[in-house]
């Protein structure tokens, strides 16, 4: 047999079992869904030889439509290439194999018209539970959604959408960062962030941080270089800091420091948000608060499954607290 019949080889159906094993339809149904045990054993045997010989694959999907459940869960993300998102959806998924669900997972890539449409995909799965980590453009889908299913935040809030929300204590975060610098002796401190874009844990960190001091905010982007050249220039108390509010600007950051010439640290510390896999190769590593990233995925499908199995009562918030990681970008002063 060539690979190419084996390729076009047909679909086999129920049908086709029910025909080759000399029995109904509705008993190959009975033997793939719940009503086995109505069957004789002769004929439940028969069946599953049957099966086994002609490679018969049950359609899950459409099983689950007509008892109405599907076990997927829906996950609704920002931006897939981030590695914060990529680490949460990871504990999702863990978590989904272990009770027996799916994982749907649909990217907006932070456009507006994309994260539409991908409710609008979402919704012709029949999801039976539904995760969102995006900004929310789409406010009145997404409350429109929440009458039908349960649904979970995670690392951000949605206006007007009271849903359970999970993610960092955002404060606390902070508050560990600025205390590990100026123990470190530290008393310049400047804070590195992605645009604020609306998302809410990027508006908590800069409060946070500002609650706290009075350094400079500054974004990432085209400006960056200029501003940490002047920020490191400056005539302001020494030593120096930078903290960096999640991985995409600490990498943003670091690349600054290295056009500049202060990659080594030698001229600034620095501690980062967030902990990823390149943190120990810059310089004598980059220090870090550690998100628990598995953790905060779990919690979200602990949270979504307590919903659809009929919990009640106000949304509720999980924060999780980070884990700092001293490495030599933070050394003493």
């Amino acid at each position: 047999m060539t690979r190419l019949s084996v390729t076009a080889r047909p679909r086999v159906t129920m049908l086709d079992v029910a025909e080759r094993a000399g029995v109904s339809k509705a008993s190959v149904s009975r033997f793939i869904g719940e009503d086995r045990a109505l069957l004789s054993d002769a004929i439940a045997d028969r069946i599953a030889r049957t099966i086994e010989e002609l490679g018969y694959r049950p359609n899950q999907m459409a099983r689950g439509l007509k008892r109405g459940r599907t076990r997927l869960i829906g996950m609704l993300m920002a931006d897939i290439r981030n590695p914060y998102s990529v680490a949460v959806m990871h504990g999702v998924q863990t978590a989904c194999r272990r009770h027996g669900y799916s994982l749907v997972v649909c990217n907006t890539d932070r456009d507006p018209e994309q994260e539409r449409q991908q409710l609008q995909a979402l919704r012709a799965y029949n999801i039976e539970g539904l995760i969102v980590n995006t900004l929310g453009r789409h406010q009145d889908e997404l409350r429109e959604l929440q009458q039908e299913l349960p649904m979970v935040l995670v690392d951000r809030k949605v206006a007007h959408l009271p849903s359970d929300l999970v993610g960092l204590d955002n404060q606390l975060a902070v508050d560990m960062a600025i205390d590990h610098l100026q123990e470190r002796g530290y008393h310049h401190i400047a804070l590195v962030s992605e645009p604020v874009d609306g998302t809410s844990s990027r508006i908590e960190r800069i409060d946070a941080f500002e609650r706290r001091t009075q350094g400079p905010v500054f974004h990432t982007g085209a400006g960056l270089i200029e501003q940490l050249r002047l920020f490191l220039a400056s005539s302001e108390i020494s030593p120096k800091a930078l903290f960096c509010a999640n991985g995409v600007a600490a990498l943003a950051c670091t690349l600054a420091l290295r056009e500049l010439g202060s990659a080594r640290f030698d001229e600034v510390g620095l501690i980062a948000l967030d902990d990823l896999d390149w943190y120990p190769l810059v310089g004598d590593g980059i220090t870090a608060l550690a998100q628990p990233t598995h953790d905060i995925g779990v919690q979200a499908l602990e949270c979504l499954l307590q919903r659809l199995q009929g919990a009640q009562g106000p949304a509720q918030t999980f924060h999780f607290t980070p884990e700092l990681i001293i490495r030599g970008s933070t050394p003493p002063r």
